[in-house]
């Protein structure tokens, strides 16, 4: 006997919560009494974990907080429905209907069948006009797992009949792309305009699958064919490529680049932002159509529809989307930066800083010889560190334009080395990449060309444009202002250098791990990946890796000495957050962050200004990029370093503790895993700071 999604006595049709958190704990409460919850606090801090990375608010008046955790013991659904509203920070205002979302942890296909599902079913008003109108509880979670309403079934016939299903499988209205697909024709009878469209969405759940369901609809109400690729989280099935090759137009309605884009390549194509996929379908379609038409073969496609211009619609311009493609090179940068790094640091302790000058050991080789094995580790870390600024470029183009960015990314980096244009080179030929191969993918080409376009010519193409460009137009500006800010940096002495360092900390504890962290961290990695790197850029490595370890250190030392101002799962982050905070991992403090961001986050930036400013000022240079406590023999001045660590700690510590004392009260839960990532940090492994 399977246990359905949702039951009356998860129902509350008179929801009394005033804020987001009050509705979480209302609805949670009611999982906790079902025996589907084994742990409220715990739960709810993992919640409060998933809400610190984007709002749950849809528009329509809808909240869907949802998240894993450990203490699901079954994929659950809860409903409750507020007369006045709750901030979901959705763009149109509070929410009315609230769908609780639980899993078990590591469940993230029961999780997203859920999600997707409902947010499918959130598309048809008759749904969420049905719900806003029903008084019977039973009757609403009859609803919303699909079943007829009327039945009124009981819980213990719903326990006995039904089966673990996402809201809304069993509607026939619902369907699937391929349902949409092949249900489209003419009204006259002609053969039907075929279109492929790809949405996707920052999370890759619900905007993502509301999109498709709205672009379908429209398209049945147009009689057009259209077969649909999600995104998700969950990765994605991709389109047939004979779908693709027989489709008319493509819809990208999107917020994150779209991946493989170049299956695409030589379609008439409209491109806007997920949101403007839910709100107004019918109208991407015709615009589909009348690109179609109006494009003659060979010739370059529309540009893409005016996607700042939706701001009420899209809700990420022009810079969130530069910020991913820029965090998108720098997350794929770290892993090189740490294997180098890390390997010079060790050549370093064991043959001295004269290693930098041993001969090849290509060349020279003794096996019984610490200095030989010394100078293995040293040149194997060059040979890593030579890579950061064409992974930077090449990766930055990979945001942009998917794979065909990468060959005009990494020649665009490569370059930049060559003409000592350094940091601020690889970020403008990832840019320029980027930006080549997505104006060459909107070229209408010829049907037999397109197989050969993501092979040969726009790696041809682009790689030439980027290269001139480099070489000869935008390459020794940049390289003369990157020399400039070098000499400049050289110059800083005193309370200049202790300003710097000031900044420094800021920037490392405001985000832990989001981009002005990176931003931070990329700027001292780039200043020591050089073969000699100067004094200054040896203080600013030092001055990002203690500010970086002050948060997690200071939140690990506040749960010690005032446990009764935390929660028992934030008590039991802090004894993880003193490994993570040793070990330079800022994320260690995100779940205290998470659940009390107007404390913790301001105390973090107090105690990392005061531990670079104390860096700075005692000169402490560093070589390694990564490591911690573990690198401290590697540190000049090492004991004045652990003194400026501590310091900082200690003022974070007692701001921190200062402002929960003030409030009087406990704060939300916080998150149970010290791991999680940090709000706007990129999908990738996580980040060192």
């Amino acid at each position: 006997m399977n246990t359905p999604l949702i039951t009356a006595d998860l129902v509350d049709l008179d929801l009394n919560a005033g804020t987001k958190d009050e509705a979480a704990r209302a609805l949670a409460r009611r999982m906790v009494a079902a025996g589907r919850v084994t742990d409220l606090d715990g739960f709810l801090a993992d919640c409060a974990a998933r809400e610190a990375q984007m709002p749950t608010g849809l528009e329509g008046g809808i909240g869907i907080p949802h998240c894993r955790s450990a203490h699901v013991t079954r994929p659950t659904l809860a409903f409750g429905r507020s007369a006045r509203g709750i901030d979901f920070g959705a763009a149109d205002g509070p929410a009315t209907l609230v769908f609780l979302i639980a899993a078990p942890a590591g469940a993230d296909q029961d999780h997203l069948s859920i999600l997707s599902a409902l947010a499918r079913d959130l598309m048809r008003a008759e749904f969420t006009d049905a719900l806003r109108a029903e008084t019977s509880a039973a009757r609403a979670a009859a609803l919303i797992r699909g079943e007829d309403p009327q039945a009124e079934a009981t819980d213990a016939d719903a326990d006995a009949d039904t089966t673990d299903e996402a809201p809304g499988e069993s509607h026939e209205t619902g369907g699937t792309a391929d349902d949409a697909a092949d249900s489209g024709t003419d009204r006259d009878g002609a053969e039907p305009f075929r279109i492929v469209a790809v949405t996707s969405c920052p999370t890759g759940i619900a905007h993502t699958y509301m999109a498709a369901e709205s672009l379908e609809r429209a398209a049945q109400a147009e009689g057009v064919r259209i077969h649909v690729e999600t995104q998700g989280s969950a990765g994605f099935e991709r389109l047939d490529p004979t779908v693709i090759a027989a489709a008319d137009a493509v819809i990208f309605a999107h917020d994150v680049e779209v991946r493989e884009r170049d299956r695409f390549a030589g379609k008439p194509t409209v491109d806007v932002g997920v949101k403007a996929g839910i709100n107004r379908p019918a109208e991407l379609i015709a615009e589909a159509r009348r690109r179609a038409t109006e494009t003659p073969a060979g010739a370059p496609t529309t540009a893409p529809m005016d996607r700042t211009g939706e701001s009420a619609d899209n809700g990420d311009g022009f810079g969130t989307r530069l910020r991913t493609w820029l965090m998108t090179g720098v997350s794929y940068m770290v892993p090189f930066v740490a294997a180098g790094g890390l390997m010079i640091a060790l050549g370093f302790a064991l043959g001295g800083y004269e290693i930098s000058d041993a001969p090849s050991v290509a060349d020279h080789f003794v096996w019984t010889e610490a200095h030989s094995w010394a100078a293995l580790l040293f040149q194997i870390g060059g040979a890593a560190f030579g890579f950061l600024i064409p992974v930077l470029a090449g990766y930055i183009a990979y945001g942009m334009a998917d794979r065909p960015g990468l060959v005009p990314g990494f020649v665009g980096g490569a370059i930049a080395i060559t003409i000592d244009a350094g940091f601020l080179g690889g970020l403008a030929a990832g840019l320029v990449a980027g930006a080549v191969v997505r104006a060459i993918q909107r070229v209408n080409v010829p049907a037999p060309l397109r197989g050969i376009m993501p092979v040969v010519v726009i790696p041809l193409i682009s790689s030439a444009i980027v290269g001139f460009l480099m070489f000869i137009v935008i390459g020794k500006p940049i390289a003369s202002a990157q020399s400039g800010l070098t000499d400049w940096l050289e110059g800083l002495s005193g309370s200049n250098a202790v300003l710097l360092g000031v900044l420094l900390g800021l920037m490392m504890c405001f985000d832990l791990g989001g981009p002005v962290n990176k931003v931070a961290y990329a700027f001292a990695t780039g200043g020591i990946a050089v073969a000699d790197p100067s004094e200054t850029s040896l203080k600013i490595m030092a001055t990002v890796m203690a500010a970086g370890m002050v948060p997690p250190l200071a939140m690990a030392l506040a749960t010690t000495v005032r446990g009764k101002l935390f929660t028992k799962t934030e008590k039991e982050n802090g004894k993880a957050a003193w490994v993570l905070g040793a070990s330079f991992i800022s994320e260690g403090a995100i779940p205290f962050a998470a659940a009390d961001p107007l404390r913790v986050i301001p105390s973090a930036m107090a105690g990392g200004a005061v531990t670079g400013a104390l860096t700075m000022a005692f000169d402490n240079t560093l070589r390694a990029p990564h490591g911690g406590v573990f690198v401290v023999p590697l540190i000049g001045s090492p004991f004045l370093y652990l003194i400026a660590i501590a310091a900082g700690t200690a003022v974070s510590t007692a701001l921190v503790i200062l402002l929960k004392s003030r409030r009087g009260t406990k704060p939300a839960a916080a998150p149970e895993a010290a791991g999680t990532t940090a709000p706007g940090a990129a999908a990738a492994a996580p980040v060192p700071a």
